[in-house]
């Protein structure tokens, strides 16, 4: 086929998504595109086909591979829509001059690895299907944000001096939903090493630029709470230990009083959706909570509901400060208790957790049938 005669697929195909992804993250990791909406045949076939039509190419060094956009896909992108891609691909932004850099590199594919869960859990992802509140002049009317929206860390330095406060924060982005401002972190697959200094700052911004200056009629009395997705469960192990006296320690400070772990992968985007929807989450609490007594507020351990004088906690969202304040305080206290979780989180809750926490696992396959599957989620 000529080169003239390339056109971009059609919007609302996987050829067409697979070819944006890789425009926002500068560098798609290849181990990602089976995450995305398809069969794995399907999805062989589309970038097969993208390679052969030279709009995607295989860019492999120091064993990380992933997908690049050749020069004629970018040209193509950028003259079908230049509101959308000229501030991605062109002159020196990060996802058009690529750097070989190992450490750029991850950067760049903990982001799109975000990317694809935040998409996956239906939240908004792509800039221009969500309102701009991260122009460096505020909006004259403040929008409001009624669907779960993400926002990449590259989206967020578009303040502009403001921006230069939080260089060298680890966040990917934020996630803003109806009532609640979360900020985003990836491990991936290695231990976290927070910049302790930066990450206050960003909390503090928030609070300034989005609670109080650019959205405050929806987010002046906002709950700042955080995410951090990893590789797999085992991730959160080291994210809740006790520090050791590291001066990068950040999850159990008390900075975040909801600090969540989530898995990159399907369980992290269901449980992604119940951190989006507080109806679903209670639903699931009211199934948790039958033949339990409510819960006993500012008892001397906290607590969703009561097992007699046994104090029981739902903690399939895996918020980690809560649940160590949990374990902690039966410790303290010489209490047992009762913690809920998905089955997939059981073996590394049990290693957190001391002897006085007892494990009860939520199946997660039957909820995902009985829930989200169910008619009135179709």
């Amino acid at each position: 086929m000529a080169a003239g005669s390339k056109q971009i697929p059609p919007e609302d195909t996987l050829a067409n998504l697979l070819l944006t992804f890789t425009a926002l993250s500068g560098e798609f990791p290849t181990a990602q595109v089976s995450r995305l909406p398809s069969t794995g045949a399907y999805q062989e076939k589309i970038l097969k086909s993208l390679k052969g039509e030279k709009l995607l190419r295989t860019y492999y060094r120091d064993g990380l591979r992933a997908l690049r956009l050749t020069t004629t896909a970018k040209k193509l992108l950028v003259d079908k829509w230049p509101d959308r891609f000229l501030p991605y691909l062109s002159g020196s932004t990060e996802t058009n001059l690529l750097k070989s850099e190992v450490p750029r590199r991850l950067r760049l594919h903990r982001m799109a690895e975000v990317l694809v869960t935040m998409f996956n859990a239906n939240v908004s992802v792509f800039p221009w299907e969500k309102p701009d509140i991260f122009s460096p002049t505020p909006p004259a009317a403040a929008p409001y944000i009624s669907r779960p929206a993400y926002y990449s860390s590259r989206e967020v330095k578009g303040l502009g001096a403001q921006a230069v406060k939080i260089r060298g924060s680890r966040s990917t982005g934020l996630l803003l939903t109806d009532g609640v401002i979360f900020t985003v972190y990836n491990t991936g697959p290695f231990a976290m090493k927070w910049e302790y200094k930066a990450e206050m700052r960003l909390k503090a911004m928030l609070q300034t630029e989005l609670c109080q200056r650019r959205l405050p009629g929806q987010y002046q009395n906002a709950v700042l709470s955080a995410i951090v997705f990893g590789q797999d469960m085992e991730r959160m192990i080291p994210l809740m230990n006790d520090g050791g006296g590291q001066r990068d320690y950040f999850v159990l400070d008390g900075n975040y009083q909801h600090f969540y772990y989530l898995t990159s992968d399907h369980k992290g985007e269901l449980i992604l959706q119940l951190l989006c929807d507080a109806e679903q989450r209670t639903v699931l609490d009211d199934i948790l909570s039958q033949d339990l007594a409510p819960c006993r507020p500012d008892w001397i351990v906290e607590n969703d509901a009561m097992d007699g004088d046994s104090p029981v906690l739902f903690a399939y969202t895996c918020d980690m400060p809560r649940i160590k304040r949990f374990d902690t305080a039966l410790e303290l206290h010489g209490k047992t208790g009762t913690l809920f979780c998905f089955d997939f989180q059981e073996d590394v809750l049990k290693q957190i957790c001391g002897p006085r926490v007892n494990i009860q696992c939520i199946d997660f396959e039957a909820y995902e049938r009985s829930v989200f599957l169910s008619p009135a989620n179709n």
